[in-house]
C-alpha cells in the first residue's frame, strides 16, 4: 500500500500488485471507491479533489483509492477503461457502480449515495472507536464486521490476544483480517515483532519450517506482519518456498 496526502488527509494510491488486497479483500468489509486518472489528465485534477471531500464526509463509511492508469496498466484492463477519468464502486469483490468524466458535485454525492447509504446506529459507534462504544456496537450487532475487527485491533493493543482471535474467526478472512490473526498469534506468544528483531527470528525459523509445524505458523505470521509489499518479506517467502518444495 503506498499514501500521500491528499486534500482532506491521506489517500491510497494502488498499484497492480495491491489491487486484489487493498480494493478486492478490503471491498468485502468496506465499500471501495477507485478513481483511475493519469498526471496528465485535467479533469482527472478537478474531479479528485471532488471525491476525496465527498467520500471523507462520509466518516469511514465508503473507502477511496487512486490507481495512476499509465503506472497500472493490469488494472485499467481489468475495468477496461477507455476514458479517464473513470471512478467504479466494488462491494464485495463486484463493481456496483461507475461513471465517468468529471461530473458534478450532486453526481457524486448520488452515486455515494447509492453504494454507502447512511450509517446506522451501530456504525456509528464503531466510528468512535472506544472499547465502550465497540462493545455496545457488538451488543447490538453482534456479528458486524467493521466493529469486530476494531475491536480485536484494540484487544491486540491492550495485550488480550486470545479474545482478539475469538472475535476474527467470526469475520470473512481478508488481508486485514490475517495480519490481526497472525499478530495476535505473536503477542500470544509475546513475539518481539520489531522490525530489527524480526530479521533474526526469520533466519532461525526458516531451518525448521520444513519439518515444525509451529515454526512454519510463525514464519507465516511474522511474514503477514511485514506486509505483502514488504522486499524483506517477498524475498523470505522465496526462501521458505526453497525450503518446502
Amino acid at each position: 500500500m503506498s499514501w500521500r496526502t491528499g486534500i482532506l488527509g491521506d489517500v491510497i494510491d494502488v498499484t497492480d500488485a495491491t489491487f486484489e488486497a487493498e480494493v478486492l479483500e478490503r471491498s468485502r468489509s468496506t465499500p471501495v471507491v477507485v478513481d483511475l486518472w493519469a498526471t496528465w489528465c485535467g479533469p482527472c485534477t478537478t474531479l479528485g479533489p471532488m471525491l476525496e471531500a465527498a467520500v471523507a464526509a462520509r466518516g469511514g463509511t465508503v473507502e477511496l483509492v487512486k490507481v495512476d492508469v499509465d503506472a497500472n496498466p493490469g488494472i485499467s484492463q481489468m475495468f477496461q477503461v477507455q476514458s479517464i477519468p473513470a471512478v467504479f464502486a466494488v462491494v464485495d469483490g463486484k463493481v456496483v457502480g461507475q461513471f465517468v468524466g468529471a461530473v458534478p458535485a450532486a453526481e457524486i454525492e448520488a452515486f455515494l449515495d447509492r453504494i454507502a447509504p447512511e450509517p446506522s446506529v451501530t456504525d456509528l459507534l464503531v466510528a468512535a472507536g472506544d472499547e465502550e462504544s465497540l462493545r455496545a456496537a457488538l451488543d447490538q450487532e453482534p456479528g458486524h464486521t467493521g466493529a469486530i475487527v476494531a475491536m480485536a485491533r484494540l484487544l491486540i493493543d491492550t495485550s488480550k490476544p486470545a479474545e482478539a482471535l475469538e472475535m476474527l474467526v467470526k469475520v470473512p478472512e481478508t488481508d486485514e483480517v490475517r495480519t490481526l490473526m497472525a499478530e495476535a498469534r505473536l503477542a500470544e506468544q509475546e513475539i518481539d515483532t520489531s522490525r530489527q528483531a524480526i530479521i533474526p527470528l526469520l533466519d532461525d525459523l526458516l531451518e525448521r519450517v520444513a519439518t515444525d509445524e509451529g515454526a512454519r505458523q510463525e514464519f507465516l505470521d511474522l511474514l503477514q506482519t511485514l506486509g505483502q509489499d514488504d522486499p524483506t518479506a517477498s524475498a523470505y517467502r522465496k526462501k521458505l518456498a526453497t525450503k518446502l518444495f
